[in-house]
Parts: structure tokens; C-alpha cells; sequence
């Protein structure tokens, strides 16, 4: 089951979200919204705390702290219960469509009856929103592509942290389970994609009932949709599909490789099996005359008789990997163990929710060699630094920098793309950086040309070395900028630039497609976690499997590489003008 954690961050989110749409102050919306991200990110379990207990959390106020306690005893927010029945639940829907604010979504329930997203989409259609003030051409066009975002991310799919944590708490309780020989999740979530339908999850083991019963008795599975023999499916208290299958133990490799996909690889490598004189099931690979089982026990041994090396879970998409294989021309993938350090990390300076001190400790607790501190910079407002606090917390990490002799502290920044492709300090000031990450932060709706040239300049910049999160994009909220990333990729190979593949599981931006067309620019990349608390951190695995779904390597990626040689990489090109 999910901590109480996630449960109060949704609440409180959701509460803010209801101050916003009835017009309430903006200032309380943001305290909301800033308490449901502390609580969320809070490294130990909020269920049990008292008020005194939550007030320790930075930005959770006495009055915010007594409303998680009525939630943690009773379920329920009395303030929040009545503020959803004031709110029509229609509006409260069409909020979930990215590009569309709180209060437009008031007004087009208010103005045009609008209430649900289907209703949206039709008046859109009907160019019913134009006349609106606020609303115009451009932005029906941006609901339009909002709801197709959203509906794109229906469908029952959750992003791939939500699958993994439900995932690996299933397969540990079945593990336990007396007779099991192996357990493993398969599908698209051993392939690593970014949003997950549903989870398989096999067994090896003689008997299958006692596998079945246990899944169907999880404390987290709230449905049995069905109970066999051979597979059982169940619904999570998360929504999840979880689809269980329990096979002999002598067939574990051919079900793996069966079950974890993509559908076209498996067309593929049942091509080949034809070619050969063979049959691949889910049961084996077997000679097509004789029936004669002759590989299933390992899937290296059902793709070595296919005449192919044992190919990584993230490459099964029918990207190349099969003529690669036969080839003899598969990438090594880089892994999460490959990477000696962040790149882009976050405090309480900012809007991280953890002070320097505990961020550094969480890293070096995950034995890295170096880890860098990316607070904002000034232009967002929000965040209020300024180049005097900037310059303290170099001398606190400078400090820490002594006493962790295991660790490497780098002191860097994250600017922020302006309009125009100018960043936030003069480049005497960025001298002083170790590393200078520059993102996109705002004015998405910018031309094309305009946005290509704005990060074009930003790459352009000697002191830059990574572009944050690049096409800015939110994972069924925001799309990503309307840019020529061609042109963007081909500029950060010119000047030495590195794309971040950021490991945030909202954002996973590169995505594993921009990742293989930034790679034929000869570009390098950096996995970085953007970790706001120090449970983002971990964060970095989803980020490690966008780009081997990407295909990189090791030496693709800058935060892989001994100091000495990133250093020398962060160094080169700051004498140009």
C-alpha cells in the first residue's frame, strides 16, 4: 500500500487546487500546494504523527498540520469536504487537462456550462472560447492538444514509479511464499516505459494455488478480477491491473522473455524461430517437427539458439535490436551503478524541501563520488536568491567538501532560459560555478523559432554545460516546447553542451526517442535526478532506464566519467567569449 505520505500530498494538492478554481487567495493556494510537496517528499512516514510532529515539516503551519491529523484519523477534511461540494465536480475535471488553469476552467463552467471534458472538446470544435476574454485562437489549440495529452494518458496508465513500487511490493510478498523457485515483473515495466497499463508479475513454481490465493489476499488488492488456474488478475487500491501467471520452473526463461515483450520483438524473434525450424511459446522453444523442448529454462539460452545474445529488457521495442544482435552490435547499456554522481540537485535554499546538509549526506549514503548542488538562480522570483545567499551556501558546501573525503562537492547552479536566451548572472558571476545546468522554465508559448533560438543562445553560453530537462515536458500535463530540437541537439554538440536526461518520473525528459535522435549528433548526455528531497534521489533508476531505452552507454554519459575527466569537461570552452 501507499504511505500516508502520497495519500495527504494528493489531498492537500487537490485543496489547493479548490482554493484556486473558487478564486480564494493565492497565497493560501500556495501554502498548500508547498505543505502537500514537503509531506510528499518527507523521507519518514507521516501516519501516527501529531500536530507537534508535523509542524517539523518545513512549510506545514499549525493550522495545515491539525487538517493532516483530522485526515490521518477520520479519512476526511471537513474545509476540503465542503469546498468540493461549492465546486461543481465538472470543473474539477477539467483542471486535470494540462494547459488549463483553475480559473479558466471556472469561467468556461461560469460563461458556456461547461463540465465535463468532453463537453470541452466539443465546444472547442464549435469555436465556442474565442469570444471569451483570455481565451483566443492559440489557446483552444492548446486545449485541444491538452486533452489529447490527457486522454493519451488514460486509459489506466500511471506513471512508472507509481507501477514499480506496487510491483516490487508484490513480488517481495510472493517471494515468501513457500515453493517459490522465482518471481519477476515483466511487461512494459521491465521494458522500462514511462507509463505503465498494467503489471505482470510471473512465478516459477510446481503449484500455482498457493500463488494465486496470496496475490488475491494482498492487504493492497481491493478486486479479484478473476481467479484461475493458470493466471489471476486483481485490481490495486492504486487502480492497478496486476495479472499473475505461474508457470514450471523449467520454462521461467521462455515465459520472461514471452511475457516482458514488446509485442514486436516477440513477432520478431518468432519469425526467426520460424526460419529455423522452431517454435516459441510461452512454454519453450521447441523443434516445430518433434515438439522436442529444446531451450526455456534461461532467456539467454532461448535467444542464444535463436542465433542472438541476450538482449536488455528496455531494448525490446523493434528499434534495431534484433539486426543489432545478430550483428554483434548491441551497446553495452550504461547502468545505474555506472553513475559516480547528481548533476542537479536541490535545497531548501530554493524550493527543495531538505536543508544542504541532509542532501549531502543522502548522497554520499548512496556511495557516489561526487555530487553537485543546483539551487535556482534569481529569475524565478519565486525563489527569491539572490547572489549574497548564493555565495553563502558555496562556503557551507566548501565546508562539507572537508569532511566528506569520499565525496566531491561541486557547487553549481540551475539558471533559467529567459525569453531571449539570457540567463540570470553576468558570466563573471557563472565563472565561479562548478557547474551551470540552464532550463526553460517559462513563456512555453513562443514561437517555434523564437524557442528554438532562446535555447540555441542558452547552449551558446561558455558556462553552460547542461540543458536542464530540454523539451520541458510533464508526463500527462504539459507537453513538450514546440521547438527545432534538431537544430537544439546540433547546437549542444557544436558547443559541448550535454542533454539532460532528467529522472524526475513526471518529467523522464530526454525521452528515450529524443535520446536516439540527439545521439546520431554525437551529443553527450547527463542522468540526473533534479531531486527536490532526498527521496528523489533514487529517482536516478527511472532516468538510467529512459536512456538504455535511448541505447547509451556509459561513456555517453558525462555522470559517469572519473572526476578528472568531468571536471575537464565542465572546464572546456569557458575561455571563449
Amino acid at each position: 500500500m501507499s504511505r500516508a505520505n502520497e495519500e495527504v500530498e494528493a489531498v492537500l494538492q487537490e485543496y489547493a487546487d479548490l482554493i484556486a478554481i473558487s478564486g480564494g487567495e493565492g497565497f493560501r493556494a500556495r501554502a498548500y500546494e508547498k505543505a502537500a510537496r514537503a509531506i510528499g517528499g518527507h523521507p519518514a512516514d507521516v501516519a501516527g504523527m501529531g500536530v507537534d510532529g508535523l509542524r517539523e515539516i518545513p512549510g506545514v503551519g499549525r493550522s495545515i498540520a491539525a487538517k493532516v491529523v483530522e485526515y490521518l484519523r477520520s479519512g476526511r477534511i471537513g474545509e476540503v469536504e465542503r469546498a468540493r461540494e461549492e465546486i461543481p465536480a465538472g470543473v474539477r475535471e477539467l483542471i486535470a487537462v494540462p494547459t488549463l488553469g483553475p480559473r479558466k476552467a471556472m469561467v468556461l463552467h461560469e460563461e458556456l456550462g461547461i463540465s465535463s471534458v468532453d463537453q470541452l472538446a466539443e465546444a472547442v470544435r464549435a469555436e465556442r472560447l474565442r469570444d471569451l476574454k483570455g481565451f483566443g485562437e492559440r489557446t483552444e489549440e492548446n486545449i485541444l492538444h491538452g486533452i489529447d495529452l490527457l486522454r493519451r494518458a488514460g486509459g489506466g496508465r500511471v506513471l512508472i514509479s507509481t507501477a514499480m513500487d506496487e510491483a516490487e511490493r508484490i513480488v517481495a510478498a510472493l517471494l515468501a511464499v513457500g515453493g517459490c523457485v522465482r518471481c519477476a515483473y515483466a511487461g512494459s515495466l521491465r521494458r522500462m516505459r514511462e507509463t505503465i497499463g498494467d503489471i505482470d508479475v510471473l512465478v516459477a513454481a510446481e503449484r500455482a494455488g498457493p500463488f494465486m490465493d496470496a496475490l488475491a489476499a494482498l492487504p493492497d488488492t481491493a478486486e479479484v478480477i478473476a481467479h484461475g488456474g493458470k493466471k489471476t488478475s486483481v485490481r490495486t487500491r492504486e487502480g492497478l491491473q496486476v495479472d499473475l501467471r505461474v508457470l514450471p520452473p523449467e520454462s521461467w526463461g521462455a515465459g520472461l522473455q514471452y511475457f516482458t515483450g514488446s509485442k514486436a520483438h516477440n513477432i520478431r524473434t518468432r519469425r526467426i524461430a520460424v526460419r529455423r525450424g522452431l517454435k516459441l511459446s510461452e512454454y519453450g522453444l521447441s523443434d516445430a517437427e518433434t515438439g522436442r523442448t529444446v531451450a526455456s529454462e534461461t532467456e539467454e539460452e532461448v535467444y542464444g539458439r535463436l542465433g542472438l545474445p541476450w538482449i536488455p529488457p528496455p531494448l525490446r521495442e523493434d528499434r534495431g535490436e534484433i539486426a543489432a544482435g545478430l550483428r554483434g552490435e548491441l551497446p553495452e547499456l550504461v547502468e545505474e551503478r555506472d553513475i559516480r554522481g547528481d548533476l542537479h540537485t536541490h535545497t531548501d535554499l530554493t524550493d527543495g524541501l531538505a536543508p544542504l546538509e541532509d542532501m549531502v549526506a543522502a548522497a554520499a549514503a548512496r556511495g557516489y563520488a561526487y555530487y553537485a548542488v543546483t539551487d535556482h538562480a534569481p529569475d524565478l522570483a519565486m525563489q527569491r536568491m539572490t547572489a549574497e545567499k548564493i555565495l553563502a551556501q558555496r562556503a557551507r558546501l566548501r565546508a562539507l567538501d572537508r569532511r566528506h573525503r569520499g565525496m566531491r562537492l561541486l557547487h553549481g547552479t540551475e539558471l533559467n532560459i529567459g525569453p531571449d536566451g539570457g540567463l540570470d548572472w553576468p558570466d563573471d558571476f557563472l565563472a565561479g560555478f562548478d557547474v551551470c545546468v540552464a532550463s526553460v522554465h517559462s513563456r512555453f508559448d513562443q514561437s517555434p523559432e523564437a524557442l528554438t533560438r532562446r535555447i540555441v543562445r542558452a547552449c551558446e553560453n561558455p558556462h553552460v554545460k547542461i540543458l536542464g530537462h530540454p523539451t520541458t515536458r510533464r508526463i500527462g500535463r504539459r507537453p513538450g516546447l514546440d521547438a527545432d530540437f534538431d537544430a537544439v541537439f546540433a547546437a549542444c554538440a557544436r558547443t559541448g553542451t550535454a542533454l539532460e536526461v532528467n529522472s524526475h518520473p513526471e518529467r523522464l525528459d530526454l525521452c528515450d526517442e529524443d535520446i536516439l535522435r540527439a545521439k546520431r549528433y554525437g551529443v553527450r548526455f547527463a542522468i540526473d535526478s533534479d531531486a527536490h528531497s532526498t527521496t528523489h534521489l533514487p529517482y536516478l533508476r527511472y532516468g538510467v532506464g529512459t536512456a538504455q531505452r535511448g541505447w547509451l552507454t556509459a561513456d555517453d554519459v558525462i555522470n559517469t566519467w572519473p572526476l578528472t575527466r568531468l571536471r575537464r569537461f565542465l572546464a572546456k570552452g569557458r575561455g571563449r567569449a
